[in-house]
């Protein structure tokens, strides 16, 4: 191997190791997350509250959209990313309900 091709194997070794750990951090962090999700659905579903609230969608959408255009990410993968939880969120209520 030469020295440059040597360097950039470090490096590839450096940025996998840096992503390991930060997608470690997302699914600890959706863990947590769908933890007060379901005690939301639970206290839904014991008040007979609807399962969902497009009010509160439509806005933490559209604060995850500056959030990501802040972190230079882009603002429709966030968009998408925020619409499968709240879809999987939402399924969750609508099982606690039954």
């Amino acid at each position: 191997m030469t020295d440059s091709t040597t360097r950039a194997a470090r490096l590839l070794k450096e940025h996998r190791a840096s992503i390991d750990r930060l997608d470690a951090i997302l699914v600890y962090t959706l863990g947590e997350r769908f933890k007060h999700t379901q005690s939301v659905g639970r206290l839904k579903a014991a008040h007979d509250l609807p399962p969902s609230d497009p009010a509160r969608e439509a806005a933490q959408i559209a604060r995850l959209e500056d959030l990501a255009t802040q972190a230079d990410l882009d603002p429709e993968f966030a968009k998408k990313f925020l619409n499968f939880i709240i879809a999987e969120v939402i399924q969750h209520h609508k099982q606690q309900q039954t």
